[in-house]
């Protein structure tokens, strides 16, 4: 498997196994058609490769080799695809990559065109740095948790969507690919520090924004305009159970909402900004919802201007027809997945496989980057390589 078609054919990324961010941003910069070569341990590798895919959708799109980076020779081997590389990524805690002998410094030494991107929760540095952590304790620490939730309830994290995926893997991809652009021009690698932390400040800007104008009460959790506290902004129990959105924020959109709900003659609902009236015109609204089914509001609300869409789950959003006409699911070795996104009227990006199983494209790996049979043979013998596949004669 080589790189695909898409706007980053040609580029050329060593993935550290990890979880989570790191890996989905390994899996963006696949999906665009970069060449990303995942390095996984030595020890995850066992036995013969299952006749399915990896299940860990994350990982799909590029080739695997097992090294064992604790061995001189697997050490010596990660350099070696390091020296014909434009990139690498890894997640782990501040120090470890350093430890085990493949830092920065090392790698930016063997080729000094490397951007070599870092993901971690607190960042490089700073008095966090090197303590455990995960996505729940980085949107706290970033000023973002606190404002999730209902009034008068506790914080409730949404899922882990904004700090591991939102303001780490995402960003470290746009770090990487902010570092490639760069390196085109002044032919210098150099490193990318992605903090969760940092990233998820950054998506919190217009929040920013809004607390200083005074549009954003950050004391009041749950009674601004995008937390639940608007009434024309909230997610709501429809008579069978199911449950619609609503984000009636303009002022047509809203005169929408309120001629298909039949209040648009009630004088409370003229003051839409109103604050102190959210609370009663969200209980009244509210009543006027569980009147019908979700299936009996698409069919007033769906494909208006109201700023509506019923609350699906995962299995529900890949056959509603709007995603169904985008292909913005797909099937790929046989599991449900999302597509590649964004998506580009001539570099279209695609998924080049499903993910792979460690160890499963060690031989082809080496190969690829021009060592003989017998090296690899001997790599494999000294434990340094682990390998599924076998090399070519």
């Amino acid at each position: 498997m080589t790189s695909g078609s898409g706007p980053l054919s040609g580029f050329r990324i060593i993935e550290l196994a990890g979880i989570g961010p790191a890996p989905f941003a390994g899996m963006m910069l696949a999906d665009m058609g970069a060449e990303v070569i995942r390095v996984d341990r030595a020890q995850s590798v066992k036995g013969e490769v299952p006749n399915t895919p990896n299940w860990d959708v994350l990982q799909r799109g590029r080739r695997n080799i097992a090294l064992d980076l604790k061995h001189a020779d697997g050490v010596a081997t990660l350099l070696e695809l390091v020296a014909k590389a434009d990139g690498l990524i890894e997640g782990f805690r501040p120090g470890v990559m350093e430890r085990l002998g493949v830092g920065p410094d090392v790698c930016l030494a063997r080729n000094p065109r490397l951007v070599f991107g870092r993901m971690t929760g607190w960042g490089q540095e700073g008095p966090y740095a090197n303590a455990a952590g995960h996505d729940i304790n980085y949107i706290a620490l970033a000023g973002a948790l606190a404002h999730f939730g209902r009034a008068g309830e506790a914080p409730v994290p949404p899922l882990n969507m904004v700090g591991d995926f939102g303001g780490g893997g995402m960003f470290l991809a746009f770090g990487m690919v902010c570092g490639l652009l760069e390196t085109q021009r002044s032919g210098q690698g150099q490193v990318v520090d992605a903090a969760m932390v940092d990233g998820v400040a950054a998506l919190m800007s217009m929040f920013w924004s809004f607390r200083k104008v005074g549009f954003f009460d950050e004391t009041q959790r749950g009674t601004n305009l995008l937390d639940t506290g608007a009434h024309f902004y909230d997610v709501y129990e429809c008579s069978d159970g199911g449950y619609v959105s609503l984000g009636s924020i303009e002022p047509q959109f809203y005169a929408e909402l309120l001629r298909r709900t039949g209040l648009d003659a009630d004088p409370e609902f003229a003051q839409q900004m109103n604050k102190e009236q959210w609370p009663r015109l969200k209980e009244r609204l509210a009543e006027v919802i569980r009147t019908r089914t979700r299936d009996e509001w698409c069919a007033e609300m769906e494909y208006t201007d109201v700023c509506f869409a019923p609350v699906l789950t995962m299995t529900e959003a890949a056959a509603h027809p709007h995603n169904v006409a985008r292909g913005t699911f797909i099937d790929v070795g046989g599991i449900q997945q999302p597509g590649p996104a964004p998506r580009f009227s001539r570099t279209v990006a695609h998924v080049d496989s499903p993910s792979a199983h460690p160890g499963q494209h060690s031989c082809d790996v080496l190969a690829s980057f021009g060592f003989a049979p017998e090296r690899i043979a001997e790599l494999i013998a000294s434990g340094a390589v682990a390998a599924t596949d076998t090399p070519s004669k």
